[in-house]
């Protein structure tokens, strides 16, 4: 594994998202600043945070037992096992995993447990998704862009407001892959919780985290021009393609697996 050390210091001044959802998920590798937004946000988003980490090991998995052995994970998060490297080469040991993230925190972690089998690789960057031509240019030295990648952006994309535009972001990226790849994306919503909206979206304001839930129809474009795998865009404990089926609850979150054609 390699890992990009530009020196950068944690700030423990100003919470984070990534270490606010380590929080939710009972995660230790988090600072009060942090643990003061996490305790704000209704009881709910404990077990929301839960439910979207588990969307992401059935995708994973699927995409797995399916053939794909490259995965590109950006706004990877504080490492939680099983992590996505863990998930994918219990199945294929040679799989090549490539982590992003722009907390410094996560890049701490990186080299003690984003860790690959021998047989396969992971290589971690402290980059902003913001930039993401720099992201697949690195990921360009694991990951082989002439077969199938899969493109994970999970619990990522509702951190960017629309004056940042998120959707040709997700474009850019999604245009850099090859066809027979696949976007993994999971989005934070209220649809399920419109009575809840207020509150979550107060609470990160004050935690100076900009938030931007989206409906379904906000969410659908994220998938434009991809063929949506069965069951299409729902929410988190709907997708699932191998038994055994998730328990049906709330989500806060849409989800959704597009592949490209």
């Amino acid at each position: 594994m390699t890992v990009d050390k530009p020196g950068l210091r944690i700030d423990t001044s100003r919470p984070h998202p990534a270490r606010v959802y380590d929080w939710l998920l009972g995660g230790k590798d988090n600072y009060p600043v942090d643990q003061q937004v996490a305790e704000r946000l209704p009881a709910e988003a404990r077990g929301n945070a839960a439910r979207n980490r588990a969307f992401m090991h059935r995708a994973s998995g699927w995409l797995a037992r399916n053939g794909i052995d490259q995965f590109l994970d950006i706004g990877t998060g504080i490492p939680t096992e099983p992590n996505l490297h863990q998930v994918v080469q219990e199945i294929t040991p040679s799989a090549r995993i490539v982590y992003a993230d722009n907390d410094p925190i996560v890049l701490r972690h990186a080299e003690a447990l984003l860790i690959s089998r021998p047989e396969g690789a992971t290589d971690y960057i402290h980059a902003d998704v913001r930039r993401p031509e720099a992201i697949v240019e690195h990921a360009r030295g694991l990951l082989d862009f002439d077969r199938p990648v899969a493109l994970s952006l999970i619990a990522l994309l509702h951190f960017l407001p629309d004056d940042q535009d998120p959707y040709a972001i997700t474009r850019t990226l999604v245009d850099a892959l090859p066809s027979g790849s696949f976007l993994v994306l999971s989005h934070g919503t209220a649809d399920q919780h419109p009575e809840l909206k207020d509150e979550t979206e107060a609470t990160y304001k004050k935690g100076a985290i900009p938030l931007r839930m989206r409906t379904r129809s906000e969410v659908e474009p994220f998938f434009e021009g991809l063929e949506l795998v069965e069951p299409g865009l729902v929410f988190a404990t709907q997708w699932y393609r191998e038994e055994p089926a998730p328990v049906q609850e709330r989500s806060g979150f849409y989800v959704g697996v597009g592949r490209v054609r």
